[in-house]
Order: structure tokens, then sequence, then C-alpha cells
């Protein structure tokens, strides 16, 4: 049995509650899955960056909504993590790339699946939320309203790495190569390369979510996650907070992870005890290991995982936190 690991800033919700100003902080994650050591420096250095793009933001004004995409930007943009440039492989050898981005103010939601030319996903799917009256909008049709709106696309092969192209001729058999190690052993394999994401509260007290991910390599053509699905991959709500995702889709889907999360914390339980509660019940009811990121519109936050490791940073009252192994919880002054 593994038990989730995880670090919470350990903040009573009704602690913050007495201040008259919010104390901003956003949450970053790489994906939980079993990172070689010759990825680690790079992960964590990674969501580092992403956890700083996205502070900065709420730093200088911007909303939840406007910080979650431009750290989800930052891990796209970065050819560590499996989203937008570095994806993995499909079975066909292409990118198919799936993004999710939710308001906790509104409820307000925008998602893409399997869309092949963007390299910033997730800023498509803030336009599907604000652009249109639809959630989700899927493969050929993402990128005709991508057209539409004016959004850069790129050539499909310029998001494909050397890197990934290697392990996608490596790992040609999804089911024995990604599959068993989910699902049989409870353990994310390093064929895995998982999604990246990221949760914050502004000023305002409002909260937001983010994901995005290339899938599982070696997946079947037009084969969607949790990562885009509402109440999955992610999920926010002011009256209750933020979470993203990461682990394997099908398992979380099965348990809805991220409002599973957030109904913990509605029932009154800590954002660190109700991560962990729901990552426990989904590798004992399903065999799913994964992790997730939270944040309560107080400030409260938590980076929780039941894989062997999981990148993730944090930025709370000018501290930077952040993490790769179980157990390890290291900070840095964020002007260093």
């Amino acid at each position: 049995m593994t038990m989730a690991e995880g670090f919470s800033n350990g903040i009573k919700p009704e602690d913050q509650e007495r201040n008259l100003k919010m104390s901003a902080v956003v949450v970053v994650h790489g994906g939980a899955w079993a990172i070689p050591d010759d990825l680690a420096e790079a992960s964590v250095d990674g969501v580092k960056v992403a956890a700083r793009e996205g502070f900065s933001v709420l730093n200088t004004g911007g909303s939840a909504l406007d910080a979650v995409e431009a750290a989800v930007r930052a891990l796209e943009d970065n050819t560590v993590f499996n989203a937008g440039h570095g994806a993995v492989l499909n079975a066909a050898g292409e990118v198919e790339l799936d993004a999710f981005i939710m308001d906790g103010r509104t409820l307000a939601t925008g998602a893409v699946s399997s869309v092949k030319n963007i390299a910033n996903p997730v800023s498509l799917a803030r336009a599907v939320m604000e652009k249109t009256s639809h959630i989700m909008l899927t493969s050929r049709g993402a990128n005709l309203f991508a057209e539409s709106i004016g959004t850069a696309t790129v050539p499909t092969d310029t998001l494909v790495t050397e890197y990934e192209r290697k392990e996608w001729e490596k790992h040609t058999n999804y089911v024995s190569g990604v599959m068993e190690d989910f699902n049989s052993q409870w353990k994310v394999s390093a064929v895995a390369h998982d999604t990246v994401g990221a949760v914050a509260v502004d000023s305002a007290g409002n909260v937001a979510c983010a994901t995005s991910t290339g899938g599982i390599r070696n997946k079947m053509v037009g084969r969607v996650g949790d990562s885009p699905i509402i109440g999955s991959g992610g999920y926010a709500d002011n009256l209750s907070g933020a979470v993203s995702c990461t682990g394997h889709g099908e398992s979380i889907l099965k348990v809805t992870l991220a409002r599973l999360i957030l109904s913990h914390i509605e029932q009154g339980k800590s954002v660190a005890d109700s991560s962990q509660l729901s990552l426990q019940y989904m590798g004992d009811r399903v065999c799913g290991a994964g992790g997730a990121i939270v944040v309560s519109p107080s400030g409260q936050w938590a980076a929780t995982f039941t894989s062997e490791r999981m990148a993730w940073a944090a930025v709370d009252r000018d501290v930077l936190w952040y993490g790769l192994d179980p157990k390890e919880r290291l900070k840095e002054p964020l002007s260093q």
C-alpha cells in the first residue's frame, strides 16, 4: 500500500479569514510519475520558473485566472514537460494535446482536446471559455476555432523533440509499456511522462486552475484522458478551492478526483487531508496512482502524490517552496 505523500503550508483557513487582505498564492506541478534522475533537476527548475511566472502575474495585479494561464504556458514552452513543445507521441507518432482552464469566481470553463498544431493549448482553452458558449472543442473543431480567432498555429513536427521521438520508438506497445505499471503495480513508470498544471488564489480571494497534457505515450489516436474534463483533471470554485490533478487519466476519471478532493474540503477537512484521502481512495478503489495540487480561497495549499515523484513548486508570502521526492520540502526566498 502506498501512502499519499505531500506538503501543505499548514495555514488554517480561519487564521487567514481574519486578514483584511488576502495573500496571493500560486502552486504548480510538472506531473506525477517516475521521473528519471537525468530529468530531475530540469523538472524542478522548470516548475520553479513556472511558479515565479504565475506569481509575477498576481504580484502585478493580475487575476488568479491570468496567473494559472501564465504558469501553464511556461510549462508548455519547456520541453522537459509533457505539454505543448515536448509532449509525448501517440500510436501514430504524432502530438495530440489536451488542456483545461476554470474560473472559480463564475465557474466558467474552457477546454480543448486532441489538438495537433497549437503550441499553447491552455490559451486556446481560455479562448473557448471566453469567446464561445461551449465548454470543450475537440480535434478538427478546436483547430477550426483557433483559425477563426487568429490563434497562431505551428507545424506539428515542431512540437516533437528528439527525446520523445526516441522514447516513442522504444515503447511501441501502449499496454505493456504503460497500463501494467499504472494499474497492476500501482506504480507510474518512466514511460508515462505526465500532465502539468497550476492553481492560484488572488488577493481578492478568487481561485482558478489550469491543466495541460500530451496524454500517455503511445496512446490510441484520439484518446482523451482526465486533463480537459471538468471535475476530473481540475476544478475551481470560490466556495471551496481550486485543484489540478495528474496521474493515470482513466483512474482519475473513474473517481472524478478533482471534485472528490473539493467535496472533502466542503465537509470541513484541510486541503492536505482532502488530497491525501482522495488519492488514497483512488489507489484503493481502482489501483491508480497520481498527484494533486490544491489551493483554498483563504490561501491554504497542498501538493500531494502517490507516485514515485512529482515536481512541484509554490509561491506563498515571498517564499518559493518546491520538491520532487516524497517528504522533500525545500524553500528559498522569492527574491533569490
